[in-house]
């Protein structure tokens, strides 16, 4: 049985809008609002039952927000713990095959400030609030009047305030958040982060931060589909041939061989499942039935890539 501190918990970017970036086909299901918000439901629902606590949601997510806060209201489970994060707008409107951007990105205040009119809704089971995908493109890191208004959010409701990154830069973007700080304290307490078995770059400054007492949640830890053994994909054939003997040594799929790299290499505070079923939800839970060797995890360790081709591959995926 898994021996790691880390939890895994249930990020909702699949099951809040009918697209998202996945290699994997999902032209067969119902994409009708009305049927997302079941499915979604019964995930939640489901998550819990099988011992997931925490649940991680955005705006840009579609509906995923509203989804959560309304399963929260329902349900009214005192030990769920919820984060969000602001500054995307979801603007695809459910429309399928949307040509444009289906997230726009502004980091102002005043984006802030009505993002989380909505969000402060999930309060008190709302424990992380996220900075959407801080970059230094944004200027986020040194816009003093939106580090205020985190602060003084954080002073008021006790929430961890953090940030979430992509790119080839996330240890970049980490290592300047770090340095933030308001009256002398530091303001950003967790940080949510891609990394996996191709992507491993940030793995030194995560490691720290979580000496430090800050709270890591890792993102993509499936690499948005591509661990799963695809054509498309012919440079990673010794990533799958090793995820193959693992798999069937462990009696788990690669999913959670991918999970369990994680769980045992890093031990963040929280990995989060990005399924959107329940049936790919207990696949993922079986990364909590075993831990990898000493020797398995070198070998996983030694199929990374470089930051700058890992993103520049992911930006290239589709959204379906």
């Amino acid at each position: 049985m898994s021996n790691s501190n880390t939890k895994i918990g249930l990020g909702l970017a699949a099951l809040g809008r009918p697209e998202y970036i996945n290699i994997r086909d999902n032209d067969a299901i119902d994409k009708s609002e009305k049927a997302f918000k079941e499915n979604s439901l019964s995930v939640l629902d489901e998550a819990y039952k099988l011992g997931i606590r925490y649940f991680d949601t955005a705006p840009s997510y579609g509906k995923g927000e509203a989804f959560l806060k309304e399963w929260n209201e329902e349900n009214k489970h005192k030990d769920a713990i919820l984060g969000t994060k602001w500054g995307y707008t979801y603007v695809a409107n459910w429309e399928l095959g949307y040509s444009g951007k289906h997230e726009i990105k502004e980091h102002s205040l005043e984006k802030l400030l009505e993002q989380w009119q909505v969000s402060k809704g999930m309060l008190p089971n709302l424990k992380y609030y996220q900075v959407h995908s801080a970059t230094f493109e944004s200027g986020i890191l040194e816009n003093e009047d939106v580090l205020n208004q985190l602060h003084q959010i954080k002073n008021e409701t006790g929430l961890k305030i953090g940030i979430t990154t992509s790119g080839a830069n996330q240890k970049e973007v980490i290592k300047a958040a770090l340095k933030v700080k308001i009256d002398g304290h530091e303001l950003f307490d967790s940080f949510q982060v891609t990394y996996n078995i191709f992507e491993q770059s940030p793995f030194s400054i995560l490691k720290a931060i979580l000496k430090q007492g800050k709270k890591v949640i890792i993102k993509e830890a499936l690499a948005n589909g591509r661990v799963f053994q695809n054509k498309k994909f012919q440079h990673y054939s010794e990533v799958y041939k090793i995820l193959n003997q693992l798999s069937k040594k462990y009696e788990a799929g690669f999913d959670a061989i991918a999970l369990r790299f994680v769980m045992d290499s890093l031990e963040p505070t929280y990995v989060l499942s990005g399924a959107s079923s329940k049936t790919q939800l207990t696949q993922n839970l079986e990364a909590l039935n075993f831990n990898l060797t000493s020797e398995e995890l070198k070998s996983l360790k030694a199929l990374k890539v470089f930051p700058k081709a890992y993103w520049d591959e992911r930006s290239g995926l589709n959204w379906n």
